[in-house]
């Protein structure tokens, strides 16, 4: 007999939450998608791009230290 696994869900979420966000993204259509790609890459602060993997904790540490002078400045 094999036991019910319970869901956890990260804090503030709920299976109700879970499922919104689920039908949102499953009656959306693909030109409201689509927007929403748009609007999300549009943005001036942020950018995307394909970088090796074995840069990857490089480039968050750079990040860090960018985001803890920002915060540092904002003081």
């Amino acid at each position: 007999m094999k036991k019910k696994v319970k869901n956890q869900f990260p804090p503030g979420w709920d299976e109700a939450r879970v499922r919104r966000v689920i039908d949102y993204y499953e009656t959306q259509t693909e030109d409201e998608a689509f927007a929403e790609d748009e609007a999300v890459f549009s943005g001036r602060h942020h950018t995307l791009m394909e970088v090796p993997a074995d840069l990857v904790p490089i480039i968050r540490e750079l990040i860090a230290k960018h985001e803890q002078h920002e915060d540092s400045e904002a003081r």
